[in-house]
């Protein structure tokens, strides 16, 4: 087997895995919350935490440790532009992240009172969805244009 395709194969696989599932939990949280129905947001915010901290923690880990071994075997140099700005673009979608990944949590505990006190969410709630939401729109993009850097390498 060719190790390097082994390689290429799981950053593949786990570039989908992150992407896919921030992209996931984006798409349930938007849409669940236009119900404002504390017990079904309750339940997709806990299962976002849940997916954050079984796919995408993983990736997250992964893909760095694949880019390099890739990198060293293809014989391309680090110091190449679109490898300095692939990293440069993955620390702001991590910087993005990580207050995402309390964000998320805060907003699980908050919706978990409201579903089971029977009350509506109250505007911290909403005030930590909004910040969410917004940080993940530099992250995504920040994501896309790692995928067309690795794609093209341009020089």
């Amino acid at each position: 087997m060719n190790i390097y395709l082994m390689l290429k194969w799981t950053h593949i696989m786990s570039s989908v895995l992150l992407v896919g599932t921030g992209f996931g939990s984006a798409f349930y949280l938007y849409f669940i919350h236009r119900t404002r129905n504390p017990g079904a947001i309750a339940e997709v915010v806990r299962l976002v935490v849940r997916a954050d901290f079984w796919f995408t923690t993983p990736a997250i880990f992964i893909q760095p440790l694949t880019g390099y071994a890739m990198l060293s075997l293809s014989g391309y140099p680090i110091t190449q532009n679109w490898v300095l700005w692939t990293f440069f673009l993955y620390a702001l979608a991590g910087a993005c992240w990580l207050p995402v990944v309390w964000l998320q949590i805060q907003m699980s505990k908050i919706a978990s009172a409201s579903a089971r006190n029977n009350v509506q969410l109250p505007a911290h709630y909403w005030q930590y969805a909004r910040y969410w939401e917004w940080l993940g729109y530099p992250a995504f993009i920040a994501m896309l244009v790692i995928y067309g850097l690795m794609v093209f390498k341009p020089s």
